[in-house]
């Protein structure tokens, strides 16, 4: 089995405590018209470099019915930042328009396959994978991008049509996993489109 979440699975079940202090769960989420979950982070400079776009994206299709949950699966023993109240501040600083929640036990982001930060995964209203990989080409410096790859995949998805590019590699730093040297990554884990 592929570490990663493949094409056409269905997004699995979490329950996880969100910086506004409550727990949600993908049910919480089920008005969506398309639910977009990304794996995220405090400290990673691709994320931080990319996040005003993702803010974009977010305000550009919330009136589509796409919803965004963004979750942090990194370990605070690698980064302190990446720590609950290293979120809270977080948060409280850039009101972010999405539900920012804590994986602490990392069995989230092994049960999704993230593999770096940020990575996106994108579900119709059956909760089906419909794309997953990056959102734009560059985003540690997001000023000199090029390509936004999850915002055509919405616009196609929501245009009805088929997702021209649903596999794209996820450009970001990898997740740091508890009790692991910080560039550690699991075995079975890989890029999802082979060069």
């Amino acid at each position: 089995m592929a570490f990663t979440l493949e094409i056409g699975q269905k997004a699995p079940q979490f329950s996880l405590r969100a910086t506004d202090g409550k727990t949600y769960s993908l049910n919480d989420f089920n008005d969506a018209k398309v639910l977009v979950i990304f794996f995220t982070a405090n400290h990673c400079p691709f994320v931080t470099g990319s996040d005003e776009v993702t803010r974009k994206t977010v305000q550009r299709f919330e009136d589509q019915g796409v919803k965004f949950v963004g979750i942090n699966s990194n370990s605070p023993n690698t980064y302190a930042e990446d720590s609950w109240d290293g979120m809270v501040k977080r948060m409280e600083e850039q009101q972010f328009p999405w539900t920012y929640c804590h994986d602490e036990s990392q069995d989230v982001a092994r049960a999704y396959g993230a593999l770096r930060t940020p990575h996106f995964y994108v579900f119709d209203q059956n909760r089906e994978l419909i794309y997953t990989g990056r959102a734009i080409d560059n985003p540690r410096e997001s000023e000199k991008m090029k390509v936004n790859d999850l915002e055509r995949a919405l616009e196609e998805h929501l245009a009805g049509k088929e997702i021209s590019i649903p596999l794209t590699n996820p450009i970001g730093c990898n997740v740091k996993w508890e009790g692991k040297d910080e560039h550690w990554m699991p075995a079975d884990a890989c890029d999802l489109v082979q060069s």
